[in-house]
């Protein structure tokens, strides 16, 4: 398998037999790793990857630099929002990195730490374990930019900390701590922010010296229940992406690049 064709992840392995994939975002300039149309498409592509790898036993999927992940380039947002090519061709990838990672038959653990929002808490939040920071900072910014919850929203957080929580934090769009995701039932573990990435290698040690049959078929599964959502998904991202070609996506990115409140609805 030739991982080198990622540029926005670095890919390297670890654990029993080196059969831990150990994928990390890069951060830009430093910073927070964010995916532009490049690192949209990799974030998708790289679990089939590792679902056709048979040396893979297990994945990790951690950020780099202040966080987890920033959420998406805004150069690639106002694509969006302007070009039909581009809006399809990400509907696409948004689509096929949700099922891709419910599909991938190896087990996926997510380390997340600082900020965590986009397309990276998509993977992050629908790993099989998911393990936070404490002080990890979760945002689905989806209406914050104008557009409806989509992505893995409707799939995944209903399920996992149910509907009146979901609600609140999808349409209001605030931070969620780590510990608070965990109190919540959002993610599978909260850790002091020292021990993230030790406990996040041991779990998936763990899950690479296990049984790899009975832990890949009670994978697939649980992840049936995410799969009966798969209707409810699919509008919630038909409807975000109705929302990249309607008007109030251009004040959300203009807001976001001037760093004030967004003023929907009213005459700019």
């Amino acid at each position: 398998m030739d991982y080198n064709r990622y540029k926005t992840l670095n890919i390297t392995r670890r654990g029993p037999d080196d059969s831990v994939l150990d994928i990390q975002m890069k951060a830009a300039n430093g910073k927070l790793p964010t995916a532009g149309h490049d690192g949209h498409w990799e974030l998708t592509e790289i679990w089939r990857d590792v679902g056709r790898d048979d040396t893979v036993r297990c994945a990790v999927l951690r950020g780099s630099g202040l966080g987890f992940s920033g959420g998406g380039d805004l150069a690639l947002v106002q694509d969006m929002a302007t070009d039909f090519e581009v809006r399809s061709r990400v509907w696409k990838e948004a689509r096929d990195l949700v099922y891709n990672v419910i599909n991938c038959d190896k087990p996926i653990v997510s380390a997340m730490h600082g900020p965590a929002v986009g397309a990276g808490l998509v993977a992050g939040l629908l790993a099989d374990i998911s393990i936070a920071a404490k002080s990890a900072k979760i945002v689905d910014g989806h209406t914050r930019l104008g557009v409806a919850a989509g992505d893995h929203a409707a799939i995944v957080w209903p399920l996992l900390c149910g509907l009146a929580k979901a609600k609140y934090y999808l349409m209001l769009c605030d931070p969620i701590s780590g510990e608070e995701a965990e109190r919540i039932g959002l993610v599978s573990l909260a850790v002091d922010d020292a021990a993230l990435l030790d406990k996040a290698y041991e779990v998936a040690d763990r899950l690479a010296s296990g049984s790899q049959s009975a832990i890949r078929w009670t994978k697939y599964s649980l992840n049936n229940w995410l799969r009966q959502a798969g209707p409810a998904f699919d509008t919630s991202l038909a409807l975000e992406f109705m929302g990249f070609a309607g008007p109030d996506v251009h004040e959300g990115v203009a807001s976001l690049r001037e760093r004030r409140a967004p003023r929907y609805g009213v005459d700019q």
